[in-house]
């Protein structure tokens, strides 16, 4: 049997109602929790970072769900907050640590060894590496219009960045990772 999954408006309407809120943040989880994790898990690396901050971003939605005007997706305002609980995380660590972006990048990079997410081809893992040097605005860019083929529109709606930025931060992101790239195969 085919589990029915509800359309997001069918989960805020329930979820404004006492009697199936529960159902429907459940419903909201199962649809949408796996995406969250791995939209933090390709900016945190860390699978214990990542399902600390999936938890914390369903925290806030549970929290802000009621507030929520519609005036974007459903997926796009969770990604809004999953993006944020990243950014602000990869903060807080450089700053608990006093440490540079390098050594920032150093540490994401050694974990990388063990990211579950990446097979054990050569080129994937520098690709990844790759993307460790760019600025984690940069990284966040590439990583949701190169393997969430999200478009330039609901990026604009996740970050709050104009379009035009979005596609210059892009491009740039792109030629910095080519560089790299070049540089680490010859």
């Amino acid at each position: 049997m085919t589990e029915n999954k509800l359309t997001d408006s069918e989960i805020l309407a329930k979820f404004s109602v006492p009697e199936t809120r529960n159902f429907a943040f459940n419903q909201l989880i199962n649809i949408y929790q796996q995406k969250v994790y791995w939209h933090i898990r390709k900016m945190v690396i860390d699978h214990d970072d990542a399902d600390d901050l999936t938890q914390e971003t369903f925290i806030k939605v549970w929290k802000a769900l009621d507030n929520f005007k519609g005036d974007s997706q459903l997926f796009t305002w969770l990604y809004r907050i999953a993006t944020n609980e990243c950014l602000n995380h990869l903060a807080k660590k450089r700053r608990r640590f006093f440490l540079p972006i390098n050594d920032i990048t150093e540490e994401l990079s050694n974990k990388l060894e063990n990211f579950d997410m990446i097979s054990g081809d050569e080129i994937q893992l520098k690709l990844q590496k790759a993307l460790l040097t760019l600025p984690d605005k940069q990284r966040l860019v590439f990583n949701m219009k190169y393997y969430d083929d999200l478009k330039y529109e609901e990026i604009s709606k996740i970050t709050g960045t104009s379009v035009g930025a979005l596609k210059a931060s892009y491009h740039l992101a792109v030629k910095k990772v080519e560089e790299n790239l070049k540089k680490s195969v010859f």
